[in-house]
């Protein structure tokens, strides 16, 4: 998790935020149009600016990644598309992010109703401490659903599409803790579906799991393309390379090269991207 300022990132890594030109695109499309659009946003944390003027289209049903040298503002952006940046004091902020058309940060929005339209999934594993059942019931339960066998349908359905079914259909009345920190993931996706939303934000989702897992995760990202417009910050840029469809590089709370993912991690047009990725600095 980000809450380093621009100001700070550009005294570790030497550049300014005003002499970064202006952003490069080459997005991949996804034909179905933009499930989040960015239009010149600007985060501030009190009296420092953490993010400046970013403005790109995130395609419906693609996976794109956010990468970028600690502190750039990846994980800040990621946390004002469902508004989890309101609960810092001191944030404010300028410009638009629409989701599928409507005002994320519109007066009077319904901040409650917008998370529940994405759905959040953590560094580590964080499911709460009751059954696997309980867990992916969570979101219809506070949505006052009582139907039984939709929420047995809903929880089948959620824990197959995580691709945890096989493993944990014994193991439904178990606690969660239980269960290995993959699986925990895993758990934490399924009930993320299980709310139904229109996009998984995933804030470097692999970050504490070890190899195996973390290619299991990747495995699911890739199952759930399509049916779900995916957005991960992570730090591994061969993971963003593995199973992105489009990749935004963000240096010192800027957008500097938005395009798809392989021209990125091969032949980008922006040099300062060409020397992250070829691991000059970050």
């Amino acid at each position: 998790m980000e809450a380093v300022s621009a100001a700070t990132s550009s005294a570790t890594f030497g550049a300014n935020p005003s002499d970064m030109g202006p952003t490069v695109y080459h997005p991949k499309s996804g034909g179905k149009g933009a499930a989040l659009s960015i239009d010149r946003f600007n985060l501030w944390y009190g009296q420092s600016q953490a993010l400046f003027d970013n403005t790109f289209d995130i395609e419906e049903g693609l996976v794109t990644s956010l990468i970028g040298p600690s502190g750039c503002g990846k994980s800040t952006l990621l946390r004002a598309f469902n508004r989890m940046n309101d609960l810092i004091d001191g944030v404010r902020v300028s410009g638009t992010i629409t989701l599928n058309g409507d005002d994320v940060y519109a007066r009077g929005a319904d901040v409650i109703a917008l998370r529940k339209r994405m759905g959040m999934v953590f560094q580590k594993p964080n499911p709460f401490p009751m059954s696997v059942f309980e867990n992916v019931a969570y979101p219809l339960r506070i949505d006052g659903v009582r139907d039984r066998t939709r929420i047995m349908e809903t929880v089948e359905h959620s824990l197959r599409a995580a691709a945890l079914w096989d493993e944990a259909k014994d193991r439904l009345k178990d606690n969660a803790l239980g269960l290995s920190g993959g699986q925990q993931q895993r758990l934490c996706i399924a009930r993320a579906i299980a709310g139904d939303p229109e996009v998984l934000l995933m804030d470097e989702p692999c970050s504490a799991l070890d190899p195996i897992a973390t290619a299991r995760i990747e495995e699911l990202i890739d199952e759930l393309r399509g049916r779900y417009t995916i957005v991960m910050v992570t730090h591994s840029m061969a993971q963003a390379a593995r199973v992105s469809d489009n990749t935004a590089f963000m240096y010192l709370g800027r957008l500097i090269e938005y395009g798809a993912s392989a021209t990125i991690f091969t032949s980008p047009k922006v040099s300062r991207t060409q020397d992250y990725v070829t691991g000059r600095f970050g």
